[in-house]
C-alpha cells in the first residue's frame, strides 16, 4: 500500500471513526448549507414523479444564467455510504460544473437505507432520469447527452442506473462519470484487505451501509445488480465510463476491477489512480492541488463524452 499523496499527509491524522445505527442517525440529522451560486449560475428545486407507489422525487438544479438552447445534462447522486447524505454537500462542484461547461446539473434526493432498502436509491435515480427526460424541453437539456454520475454510495448507484436504463431502454445516458464508487457488497467479507491508512470510510463503515441497503442479502447468492452493479456479468452494451479513485481507498480493488471488465465487455472506460489519495479527500480537503486537478480531470471526462 502506497504511502499518503504530499498534498494529503494530513490525512494522517483524520481518526479512522466507523459509522453505525446511532452515528450515521446523528448524521443525517445534520443540515448541510447550501451554497450559493453566484450570479451566473441558477438554482431550482423541482420534483419529477417518483417510482411506483413511491413519494415524488427532489432534484437540485444547477444552470448557466440565461441558458436557452438545448445542453448536455449532468444527473448527480451524491454519496454517503447507503446511509446519509444530501445534494448540498456536492453544490461546489456542481455549481463548477454548470459554470464552466455550460451544461444542467440536477442532483437528485435519493431515500436512504435502512428506512428505505433496495431498490429504493436506484429507483428514484431513474425516476430522475425519467423525469428529466419529460422535461426536456422546459430545462433545455439535450436528451442525447445526459450523463450520470456520482461520488461513493452515488457512484454505485449511477453505476445501478446504467444499469436499469440499458435494461428498461426508455432512456439511454451517454456517459457514466463514477468517483470513487461502492459498487461490491462483497467486500465486506474480504480478510485480505490492508486498511492500515485507509480513511474516512472504514471496513465497518460499509459493512453496516450495504447491511442497511441489502438487509440479511448483503454478500449473500441473491443480490440484485441494480444494487450492487458489480454483480453482473454482462457488462456489454453500457455508456463510455471514467471511474477515479485513489490507492489508499477501500474502494480501490472493486473499483479497478470493474474498470477492467468495463473495458472487456467493449465499453470504452478510463480508469484514473492517485497515488495516496484516500476515499472522499477531494471532499476533505477540496484545495488541495490534487484534489483540485482530480476535478479537472472529471471535467475534460463529461466535456469529451457530451
Amino acid at each position: 500500500m502506497s504511502t499518503f499523496h504530499p498534498d494529503l499527509r494530513r490525512g494522517r491524522f483524520i481518526p479512522n471513526v466507523s459509522y453505525g445505527r446511532l452515528s450515521s442517525r446523528i448524521v443525517r440529522s445534520v443540515k448541510w448549507r447550501s451554497t450559493d451560486p453566484g450570479p451566473d449560475v441558477t438554482v431550482q428545486e423541482i420534483l419529477v414523479p417518483g417510482p411506483k407507489g413511491a413519494p415524488s422525487v427532489s432534484l437540485r438544479v444547477f444552470q448557466p444564467a440565461g441558458l436557452k438552447a438545448a445542453a448536455p445534462e449532468l444527473l448527480w447522486i451524491h454519496g454517503g455510504g447507503l446511509i446519509f447524505g444530501a445534494p448540498e454537500q456536492d453544490d461546489r462542484t456542481n455549481i463548477a460544473f454548470a459554470r464552466e461547461l455550460g451544461i444542467t446539473v440536477a442532483a437528485v434526493r435519493y431515500r436512504l437505507g435502512p428506512d428505505h432498502p433496495a431498490p429504493a436509491a436506484v429507483e428514484d435515480a431513474y425516476a430522475a432520469l425519467r423525469g428529466l427526460a419529460e422535461r426536456a424541453d422546459d430545462l433545455h437539456i439535450d436528451i442525447d447527452r445526459i450523463a450520470i454520475g456520482g461520488a461513493s454510495a452515488g457512484g454505485g448507484i449511477a453505476a445501478a442506473l446504467a444499469l436499469l436504463a440499458h435494461d428498461r431502454a426508455e432512456i439511454r445516458p451517454a456517459f457514466q462519470l463514477l468517483l470513487y464508487p461502492m459498487l461490491d457488497d462483497r467486500t465486506t467479507t474480504r480478510t485480505d484487505l490492508k486498511t492500515l491508512k485507509v480513511r474516512v470510510w472504514t471496513p465497518k463503515s460499509n459493512r453496516y451501509g450495504w447491511s442497511s441497503y441489502l438487509g440479511d442479502a448483503v454478500a449473500g447468492p441473491d443480490v440484485s445488480p441494480y444494487s450492487a452493479a458489480a454483480r453482473r456479468e454482462d457488462l456489454t452494451g453500457l455508456p463510455p465510463a471514467w471511474i477515479g479513485v485513489g490507492t489508499l481507498d477501500l474502494f480501490h480493488d472493486e473499483d479497478v476491477e470493474y474498470a477492467r471488465r468495463l473495458s472487456d465487455s467493449g465499453v470504452p472506460c478510463d480508469l484514473d489512480i492517485i497515488p495516496g489519495a484516500f476515499h472522499g479527500f477531494d471532499l476533505v480537503f477540496p484545495k488541495a492541488e490534487v484534489s483540485q486537478e482530480f476535478w479537472r480531470r472529471q471535467a475534460r471526462a463529461l466535456k469529451g463524452a457530451l
